[in-house]
Parts: C-alpha cells; structure tokens; sequence
C-alpha cells in the first residue's frame, strides 16, 4: 500500500517537472522562456476542438435546442454558431442570462458569418418577425456579434412584431457588433428598446444594416431604431433603410458617430431623424450626433456630355437628411410639444435630398458646422399628402421654421421658412436631369465615401461661434508673443551677468509647469 503510494507520489512529480521544463524553464538570467511552439499549437487546437458549435441541422429541432441551451446555461454561456451556416428559425431565439453570447465561431467579419433566417409563420398581418430578443428582465450585458440575419420580408407587405432585432429593455451594458441585419418582415432592422425608461447603455458599433422595408407607403422600416439612455452608435454602415436610417426616440445621453447612410434603389424618408416625442417626452439631452456621412441619390448612367447632372432610374431621393423636432415629421400631432436639447455638429451630406437638413418645434439644439460635400442637389415637389393647408417650402439645403424653434444655436445658413410641418410628405421628381455625378459609399468598407468635413470652415459654422473664436485667438496669440519676449529678455540678462563658471538651472529661463521638473 505504501509503495503504490509513493509510486503515485513520483509518477506526479515527474509529470509535473517534464511539464514544467517545456513551459516555465527559466533562462540563465532568470526570466521565463518562450512557450514551446508545437505544445501552443497543441494546446490551441484541444481549445478550438472543445469549442464546438451547434449544428443547424436537424431545422425541424433547432429552434428549441438554442432556446434550450440558453435558458439551462446560465450567466456568460456562448451560443456559438457555425461559419457559413444557415440556421432556419420558427421563432425568436431568446437570451435567458447575463453576459449571454450569440455569435459564429471565430468571429467572422464576412459572408462567413452564420446566418439566422426568420421562417416562422404569418397569418393575417402577424406572426414570426423577430430573430433574437435580448429584452428579459435577466439580458444585461448580453451580446449579439458577428452574425447575419436575414428577414425574408421578400417584398411582401409589413408584419405587426418586433424588429429583425429585439435589444434594450431593462437592462444595460449590451453589445451588438458586426453584424449584418437586412429585409426585416415588420418596421426595423435593429431595435434597442428603452425599458422602463431604464435602458442603459448599449453599444451598437461596426454593424452592416439594410436594406430595410419597402418605399411604397407605409411599408417602411428603419435601420437602427436608438431608445435606449447613455448608448453609442457608431461607425455602423446601413444601405437602403426606407422609414429611418438611424432614428433617435429621445435616448438622453447617447452618441451618434461615424455612421454611413445611403440609398441606391428606394426613397428614405429621413437620414437622422430626432423627431420622436415619446417616449422620452423629448428629451434629446446630451445626445450628440455627430461626424456621419449621409449620402442622397446620384445619377445612375455614366457622365457622357460632360454636364454636372444626369437622371437616377428609380428616381430616389433622401427627403430629409437631417430631421430635428416632430413638426418637421408629424406637423401639429404633438401640438406643441418639442425636441429639447440636442447637439448636431460637424455632419456631411452628399448627393440628391428634399431637404439636407430641416428643424422645427425644437428648443435648446445646437446645431453647427453641418456641411455639403463633393455634388448635391435638392429636389422634390408637393406630394398628395402634402396639407392643403400648409406651404410646402421648395427643397433647400438647410430650413428652419423660426416660429417653432427656440433658444438654440444654429449654422448661419439656415434658410427660414414660414411652415415646416410634414415635410415628408414631398416626392422625387419623375424622371428629368436632376440627379448629381458621384458615387456610394462601399458597403465592405469602413471609411466614409469622402473626406470629413473642415470643423471650422467659415460656411458651417454659426458666424457668432467663428467671431468669437476669433477674437479669442488673436488675444491668445498676442499674450503668447509677449510672454515669450519676456523669458526671452530674461535668459539674455542671465546670460550677460552669469559668472563663466555656474550652472545654469532650467528653471532660470523656462516657465515653470509639471512638465518641466528636469534640472540640467
């Protein structure tokens, strides 16, 4: 018994030094040596092996298997998907704990994303609509990454139900990154979903959205609907979304950045829009959007006579680029109840609009350095459900209606208008050459289809920010000169009296601040 014992005992401690001799043998100098190569690789492919992802097949099973693996697994549990897969789903697939993942093995960036495929029935106008929900009352800190989802609206009309996408609820620190969401069956590609008023931050970054909905009347849908307090929308890319590209139902606190909107094949009724009374009762305070690209349409045939426009085959515009307060989107519904407290600065837009930028019934906005690039044109004319009652204004870059709007900062180049209820109520023209030459963006890359705007650029900004930046900086400027002269007179006085043999301190002659501590 003792010798089998010891037997163990030894047979342990071999193992442990053999084992120890490959991964902690020291140098002679005492520092760790480098893990062996073939053992790394052994052991990263025991890992990749135990990574196993779940099988779309039998389909018939696999929508209850990845509930079931959700809701047994508990807290942190991956739900790992296979590259290139398809995976058919009848019904939303639902996170069930916290820090919960959905994403494809390897992390993907590319076609080779797993796909979930919406294929549940419909019946009467409802039915299967969502992919995945992430809105328990268990879901902070779930993450959706480096899928696809695809709708399967297929041109048929709208269905009553969630988004491709169902985020938010009471919950906070969720993520949602490069994924691919398109041809949701009901009114949105993306939806984070404000709670109880108690969503909070929810980062939505690096994601490829659209097409989403249909131009024809009320058969729209958004790209990324943002209710959610506190949360970051950034450098996502979304083609051809029909309602909104990135629509902000107040969501105090948020960051809009670095987004890319445009159209090719279908209207889009407004690029940005902060027009959204509830849920927050308008409130838009601190939420910035800022530095996005929101292309219009361009013409569609080549330059051939050398002219500076040409026509767009499915005659597309963006009717509104910009949309700020609810007039602007649903005239006098909200009464008058305004947006509040927003901040849009440094934006760009390019290509065909009604409008690039339209503000009504807003207060406390700062709206500011807002630019056109490379070619534009606005048009558009009154449409049948324009008010009879109303004056439409003609397309323009930038209108405000002054009769609504209050104590905001505003660029200088707004042109006021006398009404701007309802502005979406503009068509495109029917043929003609009114389309701008340019390009769309490409929608695998992750830079912008032209060069951010110049910040301060005399056209963008508010002429009282520039003047006063101004005359700030000619007063820096003239204090800088001085003091300069003065250290400049001093070292030269030192210079002059100093005996030939002292050393000099820096200090001496140079200002003294935290970063100059260093004694020569």
């Amino acid at each position: 018994m003792h010798t089998r014992y010891l037997l163990s005992i030894l047979t342990v401690f071999i193992t442990h030094a053999t084992a120890s001799s490959h991964i902690h043998r020291e140098n002679a100098h005492g520092r760790r040596a480098p893990l062996d190569d073939a053992l790394l690789d052994k052991r990263v492919s025991a890992l990749e092996a135990r990574d196993t992802c779940i099988s779309p097949d039998p389909d018939n099973t696999l929508t209850d298997r990845m509930n079931i693996a959700l809701n047994s697994s508990g807290p942190g549990y991956i739900l790992s998907l296979c590259p290139g897969k398809q995976y058919i789903i009848t019904a939303p697939i639902l996170f069930a704990a916290p820090q919960q993942e959905i994403s494809t093995q390897g992390y993907p960036t590319d076609d080779q994303r797993a796909t979930l495929v919406v294929m549940g029935p419909v019946a009467n106008g409802a039915g299967h609509t969502t992919a995945v929900d992430g809105t328990c009352a268990n879901c902070t800190g779930v993450k959706l990454r480096n899928i696809q989802i695809n709708g399967t609206r297929l041109g048929a009309p709208p269905t009553n139900g969630g988004a491709n996408i169902e985020m938010g609820g009471a919950n906070s620190n969720q993520l949602i990154e490069y994924v691919r969401s398109y041809d949701p069956r009901s009114w949105s590609c993306l939806h984070v979903s404000e709670g109880a008023l108690n969503c909070n931050n929810v980062t939505v970054r690096n994601n490829d959205i659209g097409p989403c909905g249909s131009d024809a009347f009320q058969q729209w849908a958004d790209g990324i609907s943002m209710s959610c307090r506190n949360s970051f929308v950034l450098n996502n890319m979304i083609e051809n979304p029909t309602d909104g590209g990135i629509v902000l139902f107040g969501a105090p606190g948020t960051r809009v950045e670095n987004n890319t909107i445009w159209v090719v094949n279908q209207t889009l009724l407004g690029g940005i829009n902060m027009v959204d009374y509830d849920p927050f009762s308008g409130d838009y305070t601190g939420t910035i959007v800022t530095n996005n690209t929101i292309v219009g349409a361009f013409a569609t045939g080549p330059d051939t006579d050398g002219d500076s426009k040409g026509v767009n085959k499915p005659d597309v515009i963006i009717k509104i680029g910009i949309a700020i307060g609810p007039r602007t989107w649903f005239g006098p519904r909200y009464y008058n109840n305004v947006s509040q407290s927003g901040t849009v600065i440094n934006n760009q837009l390019t290509g065909a609009f009604g409008y690039g930028m339209a503000m009504t019934s807003a207060r406390n906005f700062t709206v500011e350095q807002n630019v056109l690039v490379g070619n534009t044109s606005f048009i558009g004319s009154r449409g049948p459900n324009c008010s009879s009652s109303d004056t439409t204004p003609n397309p323009a870059a930038f209108v405000i209606d002054w009769n609504t709007v209050t104590a905001s900062t505003t660029q200088f180049d707004f042109q006021s208008v006398p009404d701007g209820n309802s502005l979406t109520c503009i068509l495109p023209p029917q043929g003609g050459d009114y389309w701008p030459y340019g390009g769309n963006p490409n929608p695998n890359s992750t830079t912008s289809p032209v060069a951010p705007p110049e910040a301060n650029k005399a056209e963008s900004g508010s002429s009282s920010a520039l003047k006063i930046g101004l005359a700030v900086g000619i007063v820096v400027g003239v204090l800088a000169i001085a003091a300069a002269a003065w250290f400049i007179r001093r070292w030269a006085l030192n210079r002059h009296n100093r005996p030939a043999s002292s050393t000099i301190r820096r200090s001496e002659y140079l200002p003294q601040s935290p970063e100059n501590k260093t004694w020569l």
